[in-house]
């Protein structure tokens, strides 16, 4: 199966991706496209049998129009080439963000955010394309919060886990938590929604619920760092944000626990994903090493 994988596989979970469908007899194609070229995806895209659009732009800081630009038109953009290639099998890669989260319990396929996170572009330009991918007849994987090796650059969650690991960050929201995942789980699980996920259904790709505290006291003791031990309620962090001394988006993330259940992809794929110590040993071996 000739399988292109946009971006290049040049991002953290792309080269995952790229290097798993390898691992797993694809013949992947990774020359790095602009994904607002349509003649340049439309050549890189022709010959091939499916479509891997992993490619996005990732971040709670960025200006509003550039994370339209990438996640919205780009992927308006390849899905429009790949049809026109005849391209007829494609893995969209969302985030869990657009499945919840949900008051008590973990989130699904079958839920969506709160309508304040919305205000998040992040967010909403991920909905936006997921929206667009579903519409193409495309399989929709929805990753939690991956980590793991090669995110260097690094994406928000590395540089949570960087900031923990190097002792820059010292407290914690009590009250929310997150859905960690290793990437090689979350890039084996984009094979496997390529092998046998449904087109127009969404498979979240997770590992782990785990509060924050927990979390950032699993990743000091792996920097072998003393776990930040400053409990900062919400209400302190949405002061600050008003404030401009931290991150709106960010803080308008952490009003609910980020937990999400796997059960779909597990049932439906045979997703299984492991343990995320290893993981997160790897992403602290990255930067503390650095």
């Amino acid at each position: 199966m000739r399988v292109y994988v946009s971006g290049g596989g040049l991002g953290f979970v792309g080269g995952h991706v790229a290097r798993t469908l390898r691992e797993r007899g694809a013949d992947v194609g990774d020359e790095f496209v602009d994904l607002l070229d349509a003649e340049g995806l439309e050549r890189v895209l022709r010959g091939c049998d499916a479509l891997v659009h992993v490619a996005a732009l990732y971040s709670y800081d960025a200006d509003e129009s550039a994370l339209a630009r990438v996640n919205i038109e780009g992927t308006r953009t390849i899905l429009a080439a790949a049809a026109r290639a005849g391209v007829r099998r494609i893995v969209h890669t969302s985030t869990a963000g657009t499945c919840g989260p949900v008051a008590g319990r973990p989130a699904t396929e079958a839920d969506g955010p709160p309508d304040w996170e919305l205000a998040v572009p992040y967010k909403r330009t991920k909905l936006e394309a997921e929206r667009l991918a579903l519409a193409a007849g495309a399989t929709v994987v929805n990753p939690t919060t991956p980590v793991g090796d090669g995110d260097l650059r690094p994406t928000p969650t590395g540089a949570m886990v960087r900031g923990v690991a190097t002792g820059r960050i010292r407290g914690y929201v009590p009250t929310t938590g997150l859905n960690v995942v290793d990437v090689r789980d979350v890039a084996v699980g984009h094979a496997l929604a390529l092998e046998r996920g449904r087109r127009g259904e969404r498979y979240l790709l997770g590992g782990t619920d785990i509060w924050l505290g927990d979390l950032f006291a699993l990743i000091a003791e792996i920097a072998g760092r003393p776990r930040p031990r400053l409990r900062v309620p919400y209400t302190a962090v949405r002061a600050a944000a008003a404030l401009g001394l931290v991150n709106r988006n960010e803080v308008a993330l952490a009003r609910l626990p980020m937990f999400f259940s796997s059960e779909k992809a597990e049932r439906e794929l045979g997703y299984r994903p492991g343990p995320i110590e290893p993981a997160l040993a790897r992403a602290v071996k990255g930067y503390t090493a650095r």
